[in-house]
């Protein structure tokens, strides 16, 4: 979990510095594709292992009678319960609050007027007629928007034949279909959905609103590709349309503080198609390199050697589960532990090929095992990560002999 957040902090900080050298190198398309860091940083914890070294560390027999060595570590398991509650209720608050402006949103939605949608059609090139026929068009308020509620919507307001003029009206449905292509209000919903689980992260407040202005950059910037000519017209209409207000969940036509981010982009020059694909291949290559060393991070290297040994120090012994003793279920489980320099299990996973115990039993080794403490390898007189194997057996029939102590030794 811990590993999680800060590869998504990581992920986080590099957007918010490479977007804006990424908009003037390479535009504003290939710099909203930055976002594709974040998602795939937070899964780099989750991505299969690169094979390292394994310290196997002797075998925590456990039987029914086997007492277990709770002192000193259950304050600290219930300090993490606290914190785990008030991330819940947290994004649970958050949750509900986008849910309820979700549905004031849809309340408000009236069907398009017969007629209007054939008058808007005219408007438009013959190149986005079937883009404008097959999008769910509805009256709104908060609109010229689009919004996803489940499928995506374009919203325009009431009074937008009145509004704007002939030219003004083009553009901001060329606008509006830009965003439809890219799939912009499913995007920015799951943005919404990421802040709620992140409420704690200020950088996290920070990305949502640069994230939208990023979304709305890249949609003027398609617009003007297609038609340069409209650059003069298409300040016009955004100075035109300051009085509309912006909602969480929609994606606005304009919100006041990015007028001046999005006229100083009309006023440079549109990147060529050669410019464009190094920016893409750039990022393809900042997101691979970034991946592999997230992924590279996470494990022990190989060549290490240690002056001490890991070691296995205070542990709490995993409880066997009665209707296992009731069922006569018994074997044996292998832990993969990657233990962090402070000796803390950062990572627990079970590797089948050595594990014979049914699932229950398998359950009751992995739940405990977060609470295990472990006394971590010294590398040149520092603490530094080590993978260990902890094997744990489950026997109905109790040896007479204690268990041994624990005590590593090389794989």
């Amino acid at each position: 979990m811990l590993h999680t957040l800060g590869s998504v902090t990581l992920a986080l900080a590099i957007v918010l510095l490479l977007r804006k050298p990424g908009r003037l190198f390479f535009g504003a398309s290939t710099a909203c594709h930055l976002w594709w860091l974040l998602p795939m940083l937070a899964l780099s914890p989750w991505l299969p292992p690169i094979p390292s070294s394994w310290i196997t560390l002797p075998v925590q027999r456990v039987w029914p009678s086997t007492p277990q060595a709770t002192a000193g570590i259950l304050p600290e398991y219930g300090q993490r319960h606290v914190l785990l509650g008030l991330w819940l209720a947290g994004s649970a608050v958050l949750l509900l609050r986008l849910a309820w402006r979700y549905r004031q949103l849809q309340r408000d939605c009236r069907p398009l007027p017969a007629g209007m949608r054939q008058a808007l059609i005219a408007h438009l090139p013959a190149r986005d007629h079937a883009a404008l026929a097959h999008a769910r068009c509805r009256l709104h308020p908060a609109g010229p928007a689009v919004m996803w509620a489940p499928r995506s919507r374009l919203l325009l307001p009431a009074d937008f034949m009145r509004r704007f003029d002939h030219i003004e009206r083009r553009l901001v449905l060329q606008h509006e279909l830009a965003h439809l292509r890219r799939h912009d209000p499913l995007w920015s919903l799951l943005a919404e959905l990421t802040l709620a689980l992140l409420w704690f992260h200020p950088l996290a407040w920070l990305a949502l609103p640069r994230f939208r202005l990023d979304q709305e950059l890249a949609c003027d910037e398609r617009v003007l590709r297609s038609s340069p000519a409209d650059e003069a017209d298409y300040a016009r209409t955004l100075l035109h349309s300051t009085g509309i207000d912006p909602t969480l969940v929609l994606i606005p036509w304009l919100a006041e503080p990015q007028l001046k981010e999005r006229l100083t982009m009309i006023q440079r020059s549109r990147h060529g198609a050669l410019r464009r694909s190094m920016g893409f291949i750039a990022l393809a290559a900042l997101l691979a390199g970034s991946v592999m060393v997230a992924e590279a991070a996470q494990v022990t290297p190989t060549t290490a050697v240690a002056n001490q040994d890991l070691e296995l120090k205070q542990m709490i012994r995993p409880y066997y589960p009665e209707a296992a003793i009731k069922n006569k279920e018994q074997g044996s489980v292998m832990l993969k532990v990657l233990v962090d320099a402070k000796g803390y299990p950062r990572r627990i996973e079970v590797d089948p090929s050595a594990t014979t115990a049914p699932p229950d039993l398998v359950k009751a080794a992995t739940d405990v095992a977060a609470q295990w403490r472990f006394k971590p390898t010294i590398k040149h007189g520092k603490p530094i990560e080590s993978s260990a194997r902890v094997p744990v057996d489950f026997s109905l029939t109790e040896s007479p002999a204690p268990a041994a102590q624990p005590a590593s030794s090389n794989s």
